[in-house]
Formats: structure tokens, sequence, C-alpha cells
């Protein structure tokens, strides 16, 4: 007994006993209020849409796992007899040294806000940011992550670079170049088709005839655009719009005209 009672009162074994409770604690507070965000998301209010509220709530939890292991990190410290209070005075020295290195975390920080609060882009969004257009995936402080419908592959962006990122709303133009000798009339009835049997498509949230959009030596181009029901499956639906023109001008036996190459002999 006066072994185990020797165990107990050392110490090492108190500090770890009571490391341990405050970890386990952090632990638990961390996912009782994770559950409670969780919940909230799941029943969207009807004034603020079910994107925006994921988007909120994730960047909440990642503001509070960040802000729990600070705080835990101190309460351990304080447990192992280090002097918390003259730290943080330290640190706040130490700080505008490291300010200078930590600018650039600091704009994606207030980014990240700006996100939220401006309604920048939400969770399901697609963007396009350089050569990768994706869906957003979630916001961190930090960074922005978004997964490319090209490739598959995961793409962070920090949030410092917002001003180079734009929404994509999942508008696709696609031009039917025809013959001149279909005249206009003829043509936009098979327009007016096309929009038709297009509409009918799963993948189309919405279509719209436009017109003409060009005169090309060899054709003139009829313009349409497609409004995609998933932005994040813009391609496919652009390779489903393109079959049906294509099988509309077939039935109507009308062949896309082909450019022509002028070739002249030159002494």
């Amino acid at each position: 007994m006066d072994f185990i009672k020797g165990i107990f009162e050392n110490t090492w074994v108190q500090r770890g006993f009571w490391s341990v409770v405050i970890v386990l604690f952090s632990l638990f507070l961390y996912r009782i209020v994770t559950r409670v965000l969780t919940n909230k998301e799941k029943k969207a209010s009807k004034i603020m849409s079910s994107k925006k509220n994921k988007t909120i709530i994730r960047m909440l939890k990642s503001i509070i796992a960040g802000a729990l292991s600070i705080v835990t990190a101190l309460m351990v410290l304080q447990i192992y007899g280090v002097n918390v209070n003259s730290m943080l005075a330290g640190v706040g020295i130490v700080s505008i040294v490291v300010g200078f290195a930590l600018q650039d975390s600091l704009k994606d920080i207030i980014r990240g806000f700006v996100i939220i609060s401006d309604n920048y882009y939400e969770i399901g969004d697609v963007i396009n940011y350089g050569t990768n257009v994706g869906p957003v995936i979630s916001i961190s402080l930090l960074t922005t992550k978004i997964q490319d419908i090209n490739t598959m592959n995961f793409v962070s962006i920090a949030n410092r670079n917002i001003d180079k990122v734009e929404v994509n709303p999942g508008y696709i133009y696609i031009p039917v170049p025809l013959p001149y000798k279909i005249k206009v009339e003829d043509a936009e009835v098979i327009m007016h088709e096309i929009t038709k049997q297009v509409s009918k498509l799963d993948t189309v949230k919405d279509v719209k005839y436009q017109g003409i959009s060009d005169l090309t030596p060899n054709s003139q181009n009829y313009q349409f655009y497609v409004i995609a029901a998933d932005p994040s499956n813009a391609l496919q639906t652009r390779r489903d719009c393109l079959k049906v023109i294509a099988r509309t001008l077939e039935e109507h036996k009308i062949s896309i005209p082909q450019n022509k190459l002028d070739i002249r002999n030159q002494k």
C-alpha cells in the first residue's frame, strides 16, 4: 500500500495524470461542440442556404480546434511548472519578429473571414483557379481545397489568392456551325428543335438559343448557352449536348462545314 501511495504522491505522476485529464476533457468538449454544430448543419435554416451553413460550420470547427489546442497546451505547460504568464509576455515581443514571417498566414486568415462574410464562394460551388476547375471541398482559416474535375486531384488554394479565383456558375457556350446554303429561317427551326431536345437532358438545368454568333468564310455559327445541373459535371453536360446536336443535324442530313486550307503557289 505504501508503494502504491508513493506512486500517487509522486509529483510527476500527478502531473501526468492531470495532463491526461485535461487532454481528454478537451477532446470530449470538442466532440460535444462539433456534434452540436453538425446537427445545426443538418437542420439548415430557411434563411441561409445549406451550403453556407456547411461552410460556416466547418470554419467554426477549424477555429474551435485551434483554440482548444492552444488552451490545452498552455494548461499542460502550467501543470509542469512553466510560467505561462511570463511566456505570454515574452510572446508579445517575439510576435513582432515572427509577425513578419507570418504575414502570409495572417492574410490567409483575414481572407478566410472575407470569403465567409462576403459570400465569395461556398462549399459545393465550382470555382476556376488557373487551369484548375472543381467544386470547393473545404474552407479552413488558411486554405480552400477543391477537387479538379479533369484530373480528380485535390488542389489547395491559399485564401489570400481569392482575387485569382472565379466562381463558375456552370455556363457552357456551344456554337453550331452550319453551311450558308441553309437559310436562316430553316436553321433557326433546327436550333429550336435542338433547344427542346437539350432541355430534356438530366444533366441540363437550363438552355437558351442566342442566335447567330459569328460569320466565317465557311459557315454561319449559331450559339446556345447551357447551364449545367451540376457545375462540377460540366464536361459531361457538354458531351451530352454535343451528342444531341450531332444526332439532330444527322437526322436533317446536315454536315458541319470543314475549314478549307487555301494553298497558293508563290513564285
